[in-house]
């Protein structure tokens, strides 16, 4: 390794266990942003789609922001495992902050310093002063802080173009990091500021809307039935599709199909899905299994 790695490596691991200090959870993160230790999953064979992934309770790192950590033993064993560690993220949405990061993007084409004063006044709202991390592209990160009782997710564009949230399960790269674009450091006259409160406008149009009422259960389907629905709707998102049509095919399979569709279907929609969508999935369903949807 170079001695510029190397030094890049121990300042990093230097900005981490400060950052750990203030209570900020981090992780070892490469040149590319992204967590420096693979999964110890990555040759394992395609896990039971019933059974939650491993977020680090096989007891080995590289489980990404599942790994962070304020405890200053760990930190350094995570930055031993991984010397081509440049830089460090800070986990978002854990106690005592809570953080939540505002990440206002240069490289698109829309101004989203701009977009966030135009939602500002929309929602009369105001920024208080906070942490704000300079990205090497010109970019800005706004530290805020939200309540212990919510979860902000993350999310890409969808409080205007350009504004990027991360929220719980992500994580923001932190002030002192290394990357293939350059440095990333806290503006000047925010060094010594800690994350201020999220304002209530703001935060309420970061929380996901309200899903509907817990529905019922149709008591015609028994056991079986309800195992299924109760596995639809514990998705989250990215799998909710996968679960809803591993599901369907086995009520079909199971000879519960027709009965169990308009469960499977409420509970598809509980969990985000359309109803078109669940519709289209649970057909899918039972042509691969040779049912009649």
């Amino acid at each position: 390794m170079a001695t510029t790695d190397r030094q890049a490596t121990t300042l990093a691991l230097a900005h981490a266990l400060s950052a750990a200090e203030r209570g900020l959870a981090v992780i070892p993160l490469s040149r590319t942003k992204l967590p420096a230790l693979r999964s110890p999953h990555r040759h394992a064979p395609d896990p039971d789609p019933a059974l939650p992934p491993c977020h680090g309770e096989c007891g080995r790192p590289g489980h990404g922001v599942y790994d962070a950590t304020t405890d200053p033993s760990r930190i350094r064993e995570l930055f031993a495992a991984a010397p081509w560690a440049t830089g460090y993220g800070i986990a978002c949405g854990l106690p005592p902050h809570h953080l939540i990061g505002v990440d206002l993007d240069v490289k698109s084409s829309t101004d989203a310093t701009a977009a966030l004063r135009e939602l500002a006044l929309r929602h009369l709202f105001t920024i208080p002063p906070t942490v704000v991390v300079l990205t090497p592209s010109g970019g800005r990160h706004l530290w805020l802080t939200g309540p212990p009782d919510a979860v902000v997710p993350n999310s890409a564009g969808r409080l205007a173009p350009g504004i990027d949230i991360r929220g719980a399960g992500g994580y923001l790269v932190g002030p002192g990091s290394r990357t293939e674009h350059g440095v990333y450091a806290t503006a000047p006259g925010t060094e010594h500021l800690v994350p201020a409160p999220c304002p209530p406008s703001l935060l309420r149009l970061l929380l996901p809307p309200p899903r509907p009422p817990h529905p019922a259960t149709h008591p015609s389907v028994g056991n079986r039935g309800q195992g299924l629905v109760q596995f639809v709707l514990s998705a989250h998102e990215g799998q909710r599709n996968t679960r809803l049509f591993w599901a369907a095919c086995r009520a079909y399979e199971n000879g519960i199909g027709r009965a169990l569709r308009a469960p499977l279907i409420d509970a598809a929609v509980h969990t985000g899905l359309t109803e078109q969508e669940a519709r289209a999935t649970i057909a899918s369903a039972a042509r691969m299994t040779g049912r009649r949807p």
